[in-house]
């Protein structure tokens, strides 16, 4: 049977993804780091679907997750054909302010976690020439973002690193695709700190199982981008003909209190 793994699949963006690919036929391999909330996730869709569901609570933050991981599900002869990797969070603060072990959190799981996951799995995608990478960024990719300073960095990396990716493996019979949401109604913005700020205050944030769904067409039409939301992506494309620092202004402006 194909199989799925999803990172943060616990909540938001996430559990949509586990839930659309039991859907499509997928058996689930759900990782995030709240066991109780995995657990109920699976049993959900055991019960809706039939799938097999597997649960992993881990973290991906730490520097032996993802390599934890990939090696139990190699001992479980699981082949995975889809990746979802979207596990990630944000703070909200001046980078000088903000504590800096939560920020090294936020690359080890925005950015190492993601990349070495895709480094793990993309060899025997590869090999069989079938698979696919579906790497969850961010609008923030598309500026810097002033008072998410990491946050927004660390998506660019995402976007960019995806977009070689796609490059590099379109011969291979593998897709990879990055997806960048605007402002969704997920748990992201109380981990970050951000419930207050303009742009999660301005009504404009989408329902996590739409930007699911759209990240899930794009990766099974092989499209290397996909931004959710028309708004968004008429936002995300408007930032390549202002100044960068116009841009940072804008963004900055977004990321206060309301």
């Amino acid at each position: 049977m194909p199989a799925a793994l999803i990172t943060g699949a616990s909540t938001g963006i996430g559990r949509e993804f586990a839930r659309i690919c039991a859907r499509e036929g997928y058996d689930v391999l759900l990782v995030a780091r709240s066991q109780p909330r995995l657990e109920s996730l699976a049993a959900e869709i055991r019960q809706q679907t039939g799938r097999v569901v597997h649960v992993m609570a881990r973290d991906l933050a730490d520097r032996t997750g993802p390599r934890d991981v990939f090696d139990e599900i190699k001992r479980s002869d699981v082949e995975i054909d889809v990746l979802i990797n979207n596990a990630g969070f944000g703070l909200v603060g001046r980078f000088w302010e903000l504590a800096d072990e939560p920020q090294m959190e936020m690359l080890r799981l925005n950015v190492e976690a993601l990349t070495h996951l895709t480094r793990l799995f993309l060899p025997g995608f590869i090999q069989r020439r079938a698979g696919g990478v579906l790497n969850v960024a961010s609008t923030a990719a598309f500026q810097p973002g002033p008072l998410m300073s990491v946050y927004y960095a660390t998506k660019a990396y995402v976007v960019s690193f995806s977009e070689a990716i796609h490059n590099e493996t379109r011969e291979h019979g593998v897709s990879v695709t990055c997806l960048c949401p605007g402002p969704t109604r997920t748990e992201f913005d109380k981990r970050a700190g951000a419930s207050a700020t303009k742009l999660f205050s301005s009504g404009r944030a989408m329902d996590a199982s739409v930007v699911a769904q759209i990240g899930w067409d794009a990766l099974k039409a092989r499209k290397p981008l996909v931004i959710a939301g028309r708004m968004n992506a008429a936002m995300a494309f408007l930032t390549r003909f202002v100044p960068i620092q116009f841009a940072a202004g804008m963004a900055r402006r977004f990321q206060e209190m309301d």
